[in-house]
């Protein structure tokens, strides 16, 4: 006869109601006790890597005596055995000849009660064992053991749950490390901290990004190298219904042609030689959140096609699949290359520059935003001080005109490379800010004649200020000299700019840069074609 419904529902009512499985059997003992003569229910857990059985909890009905349990190690060939019996699914007790005394080396010698054991399983294989002990002088009968596979079901689902309960509670720790780690290393306090100069020189372009977050539509982030374009799309993904997925940034530029289908859509086993495993792509890693294309002008033309197909579609195809993907994915690109030049120059497709190109953001530079200086130090000061381990010294006024009278060709990056530079500089008892833009040094003395290289060059000196320096008024301003280079070259080129006999292979530069730079120049090659 099988244990009653009224104990059975009580078991799994008490199995579901908590999820510390102490919490568990504590109350569940307190039912057991009401049919069968126990004294105490141990649950050990079965630990396939260290070959061990370890006790978990122990629950007692009230005014039972307390019972201990004791982790028990097994040889390879006894582990077999054990782990042969856990699948058999049968209930044993003293005296069987399954037990083979490792119910002894679990139990305490001082126990002199009887005892029945029965395996605790779920679908992914065994999980450990439940032991119930009786009260002093009593025995379980063949109908108690019998109900007590009954007691099995609950308790494993109990034990699965706080397995996984404890899994994720590992994951949990070890992903706040890893997080914390990050910021520690970016000199953060938070993922998503506020944009610095939100309130004053990007106030509008806070605006617009608060304007087209809530929206799905692709955004195209404009702006020179450095002025800060992943910050301003990882505010638009915070600030969207996305919030809670994933931001994923793809650096376009630094995926080789040969590999940018696999990198954007993924490929199967076995699609080309060295795909050893299946491989998720970057729209699939970013399904229900943001993916950031950085740099999206560098794609090769074969991939803008394909990339054009998954805006329109939503579906991607992983390279070798035979069945397409749906992808939720919200699309913020980003450039500091003149597209819509690149467009009259077939270098980038003009239907993809109509698919991204629906609610651009132009950055400003920092040339632009000379007011945003001050907080940007702070903010940088506090990063690098963190980083380096160093105390936060902040700026002095003089610092920061020095910082605002320099035009900052390299926008925030290059900021961020100064002020890394001055903290290190200081040592954490000043911000040695002249120093790090290179500015305030003595001229150097004449070296004596048998002066060694390092008493020449001294370290704390760089190299270009040890070198001979010619007259100012001999210097050529540097637009006209790249002028006057780049016209020596197209006109030994005869005007052609790309090949293997163009300009741009004779400068060593891509054609792209090179055109580039002859418009901002007022260069046109066609005077060269004659």
């Amino acid at each position: 006869m099988s244990a009653s419904r009224d104990l059975l529902s009580a078991v799994w009512r008490e199995a579901c109601r908590h999820i510390e499985i102490d919490e568990s059997a504590a109350a569940i003992a307190r039912s057991v006790a009401e049919h069968l003569p126990l004294r105490a229910l141990v649950v050990l857990r079965a630990d396939a890597d260290h070959k061990t059985l370890e006790p978990l909890t122990v629950g007692s009905p009230p005014r039972a005596a307390s019972v201990a349990a004791r982790a028990t190690e097994f040889a390879a060939p006894a582990w077999r055995r054990f782990t042969a019996w856990l699948r058999s699914g049968s209930v044993i007790g003293w005296g069987d000849a399954e037990a083979e005394g490792w119910l002894a080396a679990v139990l305490p010698d001082s126990i002199q009660a009887d005892a029945v054991a029965g395996p605790l399983m779920s679908k992914d294989g065994p999980l450990g064992v439940l032991v119930l002990v009786a009260t002093s002088g009593k025995q379980f009968s063949p109908l108690d053991r019998r109900s007590m596979h009954e007691l099995l079901e609950p308790f494993a689902a109990a034990l699965d749950n706080d397995t996984r309960l404890h899994e994720l509670r590992a994951l949990r720790e070890a992903a706040v490390a890893d997080r914390e780690t990050l910021l520690t290393r970016l000199g953060r306090q938070d993922v998503n901290e506020e944009v610095v100069g939100s309130h004053t020189g990007l106030r509008h372009v806070m605006d617009r990004v608060e304007l087209v977050a809530k929206s799905d539509v692709p955004v195209l982030i404009l702006g020179e190298t450095g002025t800060g374009k992943e910050v301003v799309s990882r505010a638009i993904h915070t600030r969207s219904p996305r919030a809670a997925g994933p931001f994923i940034r793809v650096n376009c530029g630094a995926i080789p042609p040969e590999l940018v289908d696999s990198q954007l859509f993924g490929h199967e086993k076995g699609a080309f030689t060295g795909a050893s495993a299946q491989h998720q792509g970057w729209f699939e890693r970013a399904d229900r959140g943001t993916l950031f294309l950085d740099e999206i002008g560098e794609l090769p033309l074969p991939a803008q096609v394909r990339l054009l197909r998954v805006l329109q579609d939503h579906q991607i195809e992983r390279v070798g699949g035979k069945s397409p993907i749906h992808v939720d994915v919200r699309i913020v690109a980003a450039t500091h290359r003149d597209l819509a030049a690149m467009v009259k120059e077939r270098t980038f497709r003009e239907d993809l520059w109509y698919r991204i190109n629906v609610f651009p953001i132009l950055l400003p530079t920092l040339r632009e935003r000379l007011e945003d200086i001050p907080a940007l130090v702070k903010h940088l000061v506090q990063r690098a001080a963190t980083r380096f381990g160093l105390p936060a010294v902040q700026p002095a006024a003089g610092d920061l005109r020095l910082l605002a009278d320099y035009h900052w060709p390299g926008n925030i990056r290059e900021l961020g490379a100064v002020i890394d530079r001055a903290v290190i500089l200081g040592g954490g008892r000043t911000l040695d800010v002249a120093t790090a833009l290179g500015l305030g040094r003595q001229p150097l003395p004449a070296p004596a004649a048998d002066a060694t290289m390092y008493e020449v060059i001294p370290e704390t000196v760089p190299l270009e200020q040890a070198t001979s320096r010619p007259a100012a008024g001999d210097i050529m301003p540097l637009a006209a000299a790249m002028k006057q280079h780049i016209e020596r070259a197209l006109a030994a080129t005869r005007g052609r700019i790309e090949g293997r006999r163009g300009a741009a292979t004779t400068l060593q530069i891509n054609p792209h840069t090179l055109r580039a730079r002859m418009r901002k120049l007022g260069i046109a090659a066609e005077r060269f074609r004659t």
